[in-house]
């Protein structure tokens, strides 16, 4: 009986019936069926013994292949034996069970004794250095500037003009009212020697009770006459000094207005001084925080930039309304002895401690998650193994965290090394030989 070639049937995957599996061959259909385990989630193990296995069966199927009495039927028989005697040892083995692993080292972890401790809840806000005392300072007339040399940050000294106005209409003023108490002077003396004389004439009887009375009442008349005119020479030396703006005690210059050549009101804004009697740190507080806030606080304020830079202060004023916009009170505390650094303007941040009372805090390492809430890792001290415990958090910070359910003073939890935890598991704490 003659072999053929392209003999294949639909149980023959690979080539002709002809040609037997090779070792080659083999060891590809050993490769896909490991494949094959990979994707079912079992790895087959693959060693020398089952290519040797493979190569074996091989051999023996070439042996098969000398029969010419064979039909393609019983050939297509063969193979199917042939692969599944190739594959029932590398299944077998890979149902066999996996060596007992040996007895694990425990696992070193920190931890921490559970303990209660009075704290208050830190609240901490960013405000700004303004002046205790700062003042607007304006022209009381109106007119047009006619010099300014103010500068935004420029150190000022009482009695220092601040700037002018243009002064013509005002010494114009003074000038008339000058003259005005010239006159009436004038006119006072005049009234002042007839007076006398007729006083005179009368004590002699050479005129009449009615002359008299006449002449003293001019007297007075003028009299009155220079002291409207002393009054009004006083407006307007007064409005001659309005002209020129001074400050009035020592400061710096926060803020600035209208410059050489506008026409001002009385009033308006020329200059905005910050005195020097004292420093104060402004913020912005909602409401909540300022009904559950201490009567009398403490606080302690920082640079922003600078945290070592500090001082401390106590609240001086609350706003009686709230800001329309951010609905915060603005509140200012005042510095008691402010070092240099904290220049007006600076940003700072305000740390306010609240009334403390006992609440158990861990580190911040030792949370970790369990059933999509917080949870931590517990020590049973008799056998050190763990157990995952869920907890309530009161408040957390980059460092510690609050718990207000779920441990008890005394209790060991685990702060470092939770990832690689799972329960049941046995632990050593570092430090210590259990």
């Amino acid at each position: 009986m003659q072999e053929r070639e392209g003999d294949g049937g639909a149980g023959f995957p690979y080539g002709s019936t002809r040609r037997l599996p090779t070792p080659e061959l083999v060891r590809a259909l050993v490769g896909e069926a490991h494949g094959l385990s990979q994707v079912a989630g079992r790895q087959l193990p693959l060693n020398e013994e089952v290519y040797a296995s493979a190569s074996e069966i091989s051999l023996r199927n070439r042996g098969i292949a000398r029969l010419q009495s064979c039909n393609r039927e019983s050939r297509c028989r063969l193979w199917r034996a042939a692969l599944a005697a190739l594959l029932l040892p590398t299944m077998l083995v890979a149902c066999q069970p996996e060596a007992d692993v040996g007895a694990r080292e425990p696992r070193p972890v920190r931890t921490v004794t559970v303990e209660k401790r009075a704290a208050g809840v830190p609240i901490t806000l960013t405000g700004r250095i303004e002046a205790e005392d700062e003042v607007t300072l304006g022209f009381r007339i109106a007119g047009r500037i006619l010099e300014e040399n103010n500068k935004l940050g420029d150190r000022v000294e009482p009695g220092q003009v601040l700037s002018r106005l243009e002064s013509q209409n005002e010494l114009n003023g003074l000038r008339t009212a000058q003259a005005n108490l010239a006159a009436a002077q004038g006119q006072l003396t005049q009234a002042r020697n007839h007076f006398e004389r007729q006083d005179t004439l009368l004590e002699q009887g050479w005129t009449t009770r009615a002359n008299h009375e006449q002449a003293k009442q001019a007297q007075q008349t003028a009299q009155a006459q220079v002291d409207a005119a002393e009054a009004q020479l006083k407006v307007a030396h007064d409005l001659v000094s309005f002209t020129e703006l001074k400050a009035d005690a020592p400061g710096v210059i926060t803020a600035t207005g209208p410059g050489v050549g506008e026409v001002v009101q009385a009033g308006q804004m020329i200059v905005r001084l910050a005195r020097q009697d004292g420093r104060d740190a402004v913020f912005d507080v909602p409401a909540q925080l300022i009904r559950s806030a201490p009567s009398d606080p403490q606080i302690t304020v920082s640079l922003a930039d600078d945290p070592t830079v500090t001082a401390r202060g106590r609240v001086r004023e609350v706003a009686p309304q709230a800001n329309p916009a951010t609905r915060t009170f603005e509140v200012k505390v005042g510095l008691t002895d402010p070092p240099p650094a904290m220049k007006l303007g600076a940003t700072v941040n305000g740390r306010m401690e609240t009334e403390a009372f006992p609440v158990i805090e861990i580190p911040a390492t030792a949370l970790t998650r369990a059933d999509r809430q917080p949870a931590v890792w517990i020590v049973d001290p008799s056998n050190y193994t763990v157990s995952l415990r869920n907890v309530d958090v009161l408040r957390y910070s980059p460092a510690r965290v609050a718990v207000s359910q779920g441990l008890d003073t005394g209790e060991i939890v685990v702060t470092a090394g939770v990832q690689a935890l799972h329960p049941g598991q046995k632990v050593r704490l570092l430090g210590s030989n259990p």
